[in-house]
């Protein structure tokens, strides 16, 4: 490792990318002291910072998406690298379900239909897509038969034919109730809809535009083997590294750190040729609470929530026999921590514990990028020009101002308070639609007296007049 960066001299990246000195040594010595009292084989962690975070000026980076900018290390069996695979488990999940919601945007599905229209037969045919993907449809964690982690994978066929009705063990959304089975199933709902096999999915939709050369169905060398370490002298036992047939959308793939940083990068700011933006940020909308006394832990579609103070981490754990894996990234920043280790668990603590406890160690050192105030070229003219201004609403005032880069109106109360600025852009009509804060999605219509000059601004019934005595 640089004793500048911390970064491997392989990575390239220029010493400006890593984090400051002082942070970088309390992820180092937090990712020693997780491996030392772990009892990890190894264990290596990244933090990254995805094409979100080095935008704007003062960035001073040049960081591809998912770039890593630190890479932590310990243990020597074997001695990790960026570049060696490890078994990312249920991470795997994310793939799935971004495809999923591919499907959906190119109108193949819709995540209100009912798992019978595309595995018509089934005697779980009622429970919907969208439960299955948030883990709120009542279903039970496994399929039948041997425990399929550890085990040569049953074919599709096999994996429809032994459901039976029991295997639901809850009503749907009465709790949270984390299925594995569930993204077998989606997998099929893949295939049944693309006639592609989920793997040839993942690989041409996901992993080739990414250049994820490294992430593959088996694992490819090198890669780390994967053990259980005996809880009483410390020994290693290798575990079995399986196909998992028609449960590999829940588990089963293998990915360097790098490559899993990509994958990172592209969870916090995704390529609108892969999936739409829009389309990821409600994948990060909470189905179902998997804490409901304290509501720090949730699972949207796909990807598990975890909030640390005011902030909201995304992404997923992973394990299968051998092997713990983690992502978490915060999507305001970009920044986002990945790691595996090739142990079936830590003797103490949980490897995604650590990421998190490492991104928040990273924001709460890390300023936070600003993106700088450009002038405009142009003077708002024809109705821009007649929205602008102030405007009053029950004795409040407000002011209307355009952003031209994103084209938006913004509505922000004066003096400034604690709620958030309304953004308005043009819907596919020409109507004026929220984009953001509490009118995300409300129609602003625009009033005008018989001359045609704009009295009034119309926003879900809410009238805002120029004339602060006015209560209409």
């Amino acid at each position: 490792m640089s004793p500048e960066t911390g970064l491997p001299p392989e990575t390239g990246l220029p010493p400006e990318t890593g984090l400051p000195p002082e942070t970088a040594r309390r992820v180092d010595a937090l990712v020693a002291q997780a491996q030392a009292v772990g009892r990890a084989p190894s264990l290596i962690l990244g933090v990254l910072r995805a094409q979100s975070a080095t935008a704007g000026a003062g960035a001073g980076r040049d960081v591809p998406a998912g770039g890593l900018v630190h890479v932590a290390a310990a243990g020597e069996t074997p001695a990790p690298d960026p570049e060696m695979q490890y078994r990312i488990g249920s991470i795997t999940k994310t793939m799935t379900a971004v495809l999923l919601l591919r499907q959906r945007d190119d109108g193949l599905l819709d995540l209100d239909d009912p798992l019978e229209r595309h595995l018509p037969g089934t005697p779980l045919g009622t429970l919907r897509l969208r439960e299955l993907l948030g883990h709120a449809a009542g279903l039970q964690r496994e399929p039948d038969g041997e425990w399929w982690e550890r085990s040569a994978g049953a074919d599709l066929a096999t994996l429809l034919a032994a459901l039976t009705g029991a295997k639901r063990a809850f009503p749907a959304h009465r709790t949270f109730h984390y299925s594995n089975l569930a993204y077998g199933l989606l997998g099929a709902v893949l295939e049944r809809c693309t006639g592609e096999s989920w793997w040839k999915l993942v690989r041409s939709r996901l992993l080739d535009p990414l250049q994820m050369t490294r992430t593959s169905y088996q694992p490819a060398e090198p890669y780390a083997r994967g053990y259980v370490v005996h809880p009483w002298h410390g020994t290693l036992r290798e575990e079995p590294r399986t196909d998992t047939g028609a449960m590999a959308p829940a588990g089963q793939l293998w990915a360097s750190l790098a490559d899993l940083a990509r994958w990172a990068g592209f969870l916090a700011d995704p390529d609108p040729e892969i999936i739409a933006p829009g389309t990821l940020a409600e994948m990060c909308v909470p189905v179902a609470m998997a804490d409901l006394d304290s509501w720090t832990a949730g699972y949207g579609l796909g990807l598990e929530l975890h909030r640390a103070g005011d902030r909201v981490y995304t992404g997923h754990g992973g394990s299968m026999p051998g092997y713990v894996a983690t992502l978490s990234v915060h999507r305001p920043s970009g920044i986002g921590v990945v790691g595996f280790a090739n142990a079936y668990g830590l003797r103490s603590g949980s490897l995604p514990m650590l990421g998190r406890q490492v991104l928040s160690t990273v924001l709460d050192a890390e300023p936070v990028p600003v993106r700088p105030w450009r002038p405009a070229t142009a003077v708002p003219t024809g109705e821009i020009a007649e929205l602008t201004g102030r405007w009053w609403w029950m004795g409040r005032e407000f002011e209307v101002a355009w952003e031209p880069t994103a084209e938006e109106l913004v509505i922000s109360q004066l003096p400034p308070g604690p709620v958030p600025a309304s953004r308005f852009g043009r819907d596919a009509t020409g109507r004026w639609q929220g984009r953001s804060g509490w009118n995300d999605g409300e129609i602003l219509s625009v009033r005008r007296d018989r001359a045609g000059a704009v009295t009034a601004l119309d926003i879900a019934t809410f009238v805002f007049t120029r004339d602060p005595d006015r209560l209409d």
